[in-house]
């Protein structure tokens, strides 16, 4: 046997700190150490009051568009190209605006830094859905329309679903703006 293999022979362990107690140790705990305490009834009326404003968005550019510039909105069913509907159009907007404070929830309880996550996962849904108008077989003034309507709905939706979030959401030891230590 070997010096170093003999039971007999501890060697010192040097144990390192967490990631966590290192940070704390040094004075400067990092949102992503603290969990988030959320406020739901505030958390989902403003992610549905933003819905809502998300459907007089669509109102508004659909009146601008087609009332206004007299530009057709198509969007394809099925194979073929037929006339946005408004309602379901704006619908489809509040639909969004609840879609996405159910993710900003799930996101604050579960996952580290989770405006972060928000931020990218909604400017990458709006993204997608300004670029769908683009592949579709429809005039450019069409293309451009809903393109820049869909725009606005996602950059609507996602900054005022965000703003709720932080107004809606703090972390433990912190409490919510306007509100006394231990709501």
């Amino acid at each position: 046997m070997h010096g170093s293999d003999h039971p007999d022979v501890r060697r010192p362990v040097r144990e390192l700190p967490s990631a966590p107690a290192l940070v704390s140790s040094l004075g400067r705990l990092t949102m992503q150490d603290r969990t988030h305490a959320v406020n739901a009834v505030r958390l989902w009326s403003g992610g549905l009051m933003a819905g809502v404003v998300g459907g007089g968005v669509v109102l508004v550019g659909f009146l601008i568009v087609r009332g206004i510039l007299d530009i057709p909105l198509l969007v394809q069913r099925n194979g073929a190209l037929v006339t946005a509907s408004t309602w379901w159009y704006a619908f489809g907007a509040f639909l969004s605006g609840a879609a996405a404070t159910g993710l900003l929830h799930a996101l604050l309880v579960t996952v580290p830094d989770p405006y972060r996550f928000f931020r990218w996962i909604v400017g990458l849904a709006v993204a997608l859905s300004a670029l769908v108008p683009w592949t579709l077989d429809t005039a450019r003034s069409s293309q451009l329309a809903m393109s820049l309507i869909n725009l606005v709905v996602g950059i609507c939706l996602g900054s005022i679903v965000n703003g709720v979030g932080r107004s809606s959401a703090h972390l433990d030891d912190e409490p919510l703006p306007g509100h006394p230590p231990g709501w």
